[in-house]
């Protein structure tokens, strides 16, 4: 069964085409960066109108790249939120009309079952119980998804997501947007025991984050060794300040993990393509003896792959949602469907 997947819920124009839940046959991504760095920042507004220019000559290269035509697509899925409701609702109505026009199955995706999903493009069917540790501009959590594949937020972050704490670091630095990957270049050449700013919540047995604090000391550090002459190697802050993210996010995700018995352990999300949490994360779990899913960067930032992905599951299940599903710019996750045997990937749930 081959799945049409569309993603718009932020600042990404991307549409997918996915194979029996693992084949990816295309994934197309419209970047909308240089329009946004003008501000430093998503602007909703001209996110949401970006999409409606992009989505159509995205979804036609999709389908050139994936080698077929719309006779060939069996459904549609589509991210109907988290995320921002201008720009969801684009996707929304694009699948909408796809689906209507072609009288095609609709399953509407919450955004982060889809970063958890993409896992299962390289790494085969989810074999749930597992820990996801989902990172990106606009959410850091832990999550687990048990063997009957209910998902259960464990812990989150209570003010700034990992992303945005990045962006606006690099904001302060006089980095150009976004800030992610250019603090994570700018750390591999710093110390990252240069400064020792703090772990918020490491200890507070709970599997919660902050990052706010985080950012404020960096910004007070600064601003500190300016007044006082010292010269500020800004290598050596991104890699300080990198690292007090990182050791946060593996310590918290493999108690998570210990805590619940689990041996899986998947990180997804924007900030997943960074490239020391990828290697503590590494590190960690092998010391541990926990397994480590983490897709490949192409694949940790928002795509339509993976909500193709997560819409084969549910189709599996024999989920539909219908035309009637609207944006959820709040959308909470529900349980994930874990297709049986019969219809695992490489073989056909119709």
């Amino acid at each position: 069964m081959l799945v049409l997947g569309i993603e718009t819920s932020c600042d990404e124009t991307a549409v997918a085409l996915v194979s029996d839940g693992v084949q990816v046959r295309a994934n197309v991504i419209g970047s909308q960066i240089d329009q946004h760095r003008p501000y430093g920042g998503v602007v909703p507004e001209i996110a949401a109108r970006a999409h409606l220019e992009l989505l159509l000559p995205v979804l036609d290269r999709a389908l050139v790249e994936g080698g077929c035509t719309y006779d060939d697509i069996d459904a549609v899925a589509v991210t109907v939120g988290p995320g921002l409701i201008g720009a969801l609702l684009v996707g929304v109505a694009g699948a909408k009309a796809l689906a209507l026009a072609r009288d095609l199955p609709l399953i509407g995706v919450n955004h982060l079952e889809g970063h958890v999903c993409a896992t299962q493009l390289e790494s085969g069917a989810l074999d749930p119980p597992m820990v996801a540790l989902i990172v990106s501009g606009g959410h850091t959590s832990i999550v687990l998804l048990d063997a009957d594949g209910a998902f259960s937020t464990l812990g989150q972050t209570i003010d700034d997501a990992a992303g945005e704490a990045f962006d606006k670091v690099a904001r302060f630095l006089g980095l150009p947007y976004p800030g992610g990957p250019e603090i994570d270049r700018l750390a591999r050449d710093g110390d990252p025991a240069a400064i020792a700013f703090p772990r918020a919540m490491l200890h507070d047995g709970t599997f919660d984050f902050s990052l706010s604090g985080l950012k404020s000391a960096v910004v007070r550090e600064l601003r500190r060794r300016d007044a006082a002459g010292i010269e500020i190697d800004v290598a050596d802050v991104a890699a300080s300040f990198q690292e007090a993210v990182v050791d946060v996010q593996v310590r918290k995700t493999l108690a998570a993990a210990q805590a619940h018995g689990v041996e899986r352990i998947t990180v997804v999300g924007g900030v997943a393509a960074n490239s020391r949490l990828r290697e503590r994360m590494t590190a960690a779990c092998a010391a541990a003896g926990h397994r480590l899913l983490i897709p490949s960067v192409a694949l940790c930032t928002d795509n339509g792959a993976m909500i193709a992905a997560a819409g084969w599951n549910r189709l599996a299940a024999g989920q539909r949602t219908g035309l009637d599903v609207e944006a959820d710019p709040n959308l909470v996750l529900t349980p994930l469907p874990v297709p049986p045997s019969s219809a695992a990937p490489g073989g056909s749930p119709r």
